[in-house]
């Protein structure tokens, strides 16, 4: 089973820039396809990007499109969400997921695993 772990969470200003990282560990990473989500006080999980096995298809939210780009690097068994132009919408808890389908999706109930979460923070 997949085990991972989010970082680079932290606290900025509206306008600044974050780079999220999710390492994995336990099993072959590119045999998955992976995901974005994030969580605000009182909301529900919602997606914000995917990215397929190889890294050669991605997905955003339209809330994100243009803004945030996620890429992954195989070889280092690692996902990264490079956030800029953030918003205080953007605050929330955001967590990565793996889908042992392959399979990129928006849907929550598509992802087998997922990690802990890393706080993001801005501040207007």
């Amino acid at each position: 089973q997949v085990h991972l772990v989010e970082s680079g969470g932290g606290l900025v200003q509206a306008g600044g820039s974050l780079r999220l990282a999710c390492a994995a560990s336990g099993s072959t990473f590119s045999d998955y396809a992976m995901g974005w989500f994030r969580q605000a006080p009182g909301k529900e999980r919602e997606f914000v990007a995917a990215i397929s096995w190889s890294g050669g298809t991605t997905y955003y939210s339209d809330s994100v499109k243009g803004r945030f780009t996620t890429t992954r690097d195989n070889a280092k068994n690692t996902m990264y969400l490079q956030m800029n132009r953030l918003r205080p919408e953007d605050t929330a808890v955001y967590y990565c997921a793996a889908d042992l389908k392959s399979i990129p999706s928006e849907f929550k109930s598509m992802y087998d695993a997922w990690g802990q979460g890393t706080q993001v923070t801005v501040s207007s």
